[in-house]
């Protein structure tokens, strides 16, 4: 599982306002409840779209994902001044040791999941980071996203992060996806 990446060639549709059906934004913020002056990183960011709905609650806010052309469209709609584009996969960030307050994920964790990119959140966070995932769930119904056989359900993400170090506040299915709030022990 995991390591499938979106296609870029179809990004547009990234931009759909109905992807707020299965994650609101007030959600996202309070998985992992940034500061204004805090630093975060949007995993898998694509095009911005919840990226440039978390910018305003954050200081400053990395938007990483491992393909160029997704920033290439993100570019043409306009990047928040707050907002730096990195280009690295997630199991191989550019950021220092304990560089982040926080970090986020939408929809990408299936794309990632892995005990090298866990790790690797694990160095970049400094100790009390929170970190919010919102992704399809295994046991969804598959009406969107990536197929079944590629998506982790709670429990089984709540266990890749404690053992990477995290501590797991919340992790819960829902219809067609699950939530993580987990905070660097």
């Amino acid at each position: 599982m995991g390591f499938h990446t979106f296609d870029s060639d179809r990004a547009n549709r990234l931009e759909d306002p109905t992807r707020f059906k299965y994650v609101s934004v007030d959600e996202l913020l309070a998985l992992f409840d940034p500061t204004p002056d805090s630093i975060v990183a949007d995993l898998g960011s694509g095009t911005g779209f919840y990226t440039d709905e978390i910018a305003p609650y954050a200081g400053h806010l990395y938007a990483v994902d491992v393909q160029q052309a997704m920033h290439e469209h993100y570019r043409e709609q306009g990047v928040p001044e707050t907002v730096d584009l990195v280009t690295a996969e997630v199991a191989d960030l550019p950021f220092d040791d304990d560089g982040l307050d926080g970090v986020v994920s939408t929809m990408t964790y299936h794309e990632f999941a892995s005990d090298a990119a866990l790790s690797e959140l694990a160095r970049v966070c400094r100790p009390g980071a929170r970190v919010g995932i919102a992704d399809w769930t295994a046991d969804g119904a598959g009406e969107r996203g990536p197929p079944l056989e590629e998506r982790f359900d709670a429990e089984a993400a709540a266990n890749a992060f404690e053992a990477a170090g995290f501590d797991v506040e919340r992790a819960q299915d829902r219809r067609e996806t699950f939530v993580i709030s987990a905070r660097l022990e």
